[in-house]
């Protein structure tokens, strides 16, 4: 499913058996387990439980049919390095305002541990952001709490890391997080920005 596919609730007709669609999105969400490249999509056509269109289930017979030629695919675990201690890299990203219902926009992200991905997700924020800057922010957010997560847990099992890395593709964004000043333009992501900062400064 394109990132750039735009759904809304009343560009079509209703679908005529609901309870039908909620059985299927509420079992695709299981395969997001073992799946990542379903969590955007799954993501999506889950927002609309409530009220599915005929288009919505148009999206969801495209899933399925996506899964039953992709069954091969999955999750490939490989084997650490001994003599050397684990990296941690996130990669976060975000869709501005993406929903033309409510303006909210979409956040994603994945954690890998060395090579391997151990944790990821797409979904909307709570809040409409008012600039891009904003909602990759707050997704950067979010991804740090999940390493900060992830640390402690290879911290109590006694593994050695290094130093994580976060990666994300918005360079106003990168900006904030090294930046010390905080701009009176960013007052109401302060939370967050904070909250990141703390993190960048003592190496998560």
């Amino acid at each position: 499913m394109s990132t750039s596919c735009k759904f809304i609730k009343t560009s079509s007709s209703g679908f005529d058996n609901p309870t039908l669609y909620r059985s299927i999105v509420g079992a695709l969400q299981y395969a997001t387990i073992k799946r990542p490249d379903l969590a955007f999509s799954v993501n999506k056509v889950c927002q609309y439980m409530s009220n599915p269109l005929e288009h919505h289930w148009t999206t969801v017979k495209r899933i399925l049919r996506y899964l039953q030629g992709s069954l091969h695919m999955g999750i490939q675990l490989r084997p650490a390095n001994p003599s050397s201690s684990l990296s941690l890299t996130a990669f976060c990203d975000a869709d501005w305002a993406s929903d033309p219902d409510d303006r909210k926009s979409i956040s994603g992200a994945c954690l890998f541990v060395d090579p391997n991905i151990v944790t990821w997700w797409s979904k909307k924020q709570q809040i409409v952001s008012r600039s891009n800057t904003e909602v990759e922010y707050r997704s950067l957010a979010l991804v740090s709490q999940k390493l900060i997560w992830v640390e402690s847990l290879l911290s109590e099992l006694q593994f050695n890391y290094q130093t994580p890395l976060v990666l994300c593709d918005n360079l106003s964004t990168v900006s904030m997080a090294h930046n010390p000043v905080l701009h009176h333009k960013t007052k109401h992501i302060e939370l967050d920005l904070f909250f990141v900062r703390d993190g960048v400064q003592s190496k998560l």
